[in-house]
């Protein structure tokens, strides 16, 4: 495997919302994702998410509350919770899921992108 500079990744997403293949490992995708204003509403019933926000600063709406992320911070949404990122200003976020998982989850939106894609 190559090395991955964050920063050059993060620099080449045009698109908030379409994360990017940076690694593989042990059956997990490691992504890459530019974040900006709200995502959709999703669950994803077999598998946990989790964020690590590199820069900027994200919230993950729940139906019964919120939980904000700043910098350098990280949180696991468990398998089947219903949530929806949100960032007030543009945001880069490594995203860590079982490999195939589709970003929007049970949902299919305009804003479901091939997961897989470089």
């Amino acid at each position: 495997m190559d090395t991955v500079s964050l920063p050059e990744a993060a620099a080449a997403i045009e698109e908030a919302w379409s994360p990017r293949l940076l690694a593989e490992l042990n059956g997990q995708h490691v992504k890459l994702a530019r974040m900006e204003g709200p995502f959709d509403w999703h669950a994803h019933p077999d598998a946990d998410e989790l964020f690590l926000v590199v820069e900027g600063a994200i919230s993950i709406e729940f139906r019964n509350g919120v939980v904000d992320l700043a910098e350098h911070d990280l949180y696991v949404v468990e398998a089947g919770v219903e949530h929806r990122p949100v960032a007030e200003a543009p945001a880069t976020v490594l995203l860590f899921e079982p490999a195939g998982t589709r970003n929007t989850g049970d949902r299919v939106t305009e804003k479901t992108t091939d997961l897989d894609r470089n």
